[in-house]
């Protein structure tokens, strides 16, 4: 049996490309952080960066809706290869290669990662700065917070009620 699932975030956005010939169909990959179950005594969280191959439908809700950072999940096979690059050296690959994938966080808790992460890295361009006129700047730049916007009622786990007849709204089903 050849299955994997695995849920992390993305490391980049995914690249799209789109098959030659008659019937064009588009093809993404994406890397997925996975973080380690266990680790050694003393040392940090690692990760493995796995790389995911998906095509047609699933390939273009990836470009539309997939953007890194954001934790998701895959179900898919692991399927090996090789070429030969220009050196003329044999390469060999290993990809997962998607059947399923979704959002494996609400859209709430991926915003705040966003958020965190874009805060990490402000605080670190403000501390490799050493003139007080460049930490004016960054903080002038920050984004200023936008009114409310009406949510829709969540659930406990959560996660937004779909209000009825918006199925057929939906980009994947």
């Amino acid at each position: 049996m050849n299955k994997v699932e695995l849920i992390g975030r993305l490391t980049r956005d995914p690249e799209i490309r789109y098959s030659q010939g008659e019937n064009q169909q588009a093809i993404a990959r994406y890397t997925l952080a996975v973080d380690r179950r266990f680790r050694k005594e003393g040392s940090e969280q690692t990760a493995d960066f796995i790389g995911c191959v998906t095509f047609g439908r699933q390939a273009e809700f990836a470009e539309k809706y997939f953007h890194q950072g954001i934790k998701i999940a895959v179900t898919g096979r692991i399927q090996t290869g090789r070429y030969t690059n220009k050196e003329g050296q044999t390469v060999y690959t290993t990809d997962v290669v998607v059947e399923e994938q979704e959002f494996a966080e609400s859209k709430a808790a991926s915003s705040a990662n966003q958020n965190t992460q874009t805060g990490n890295q402000q605080v670190q361009q403000q501390t490799q700065s050493a003139k007080p006129a460049a930490r004016s700047a960054l903080s002038a730049a920050q984004p200023k917070p936008q009114a409310q916007q009406t949510q829709m009622p969540a659930d406990d786990d959560g996660f937004m009620s779909l209000p009825e007849g918006i199925e057929e709204e939906l980009p994947f089903q």
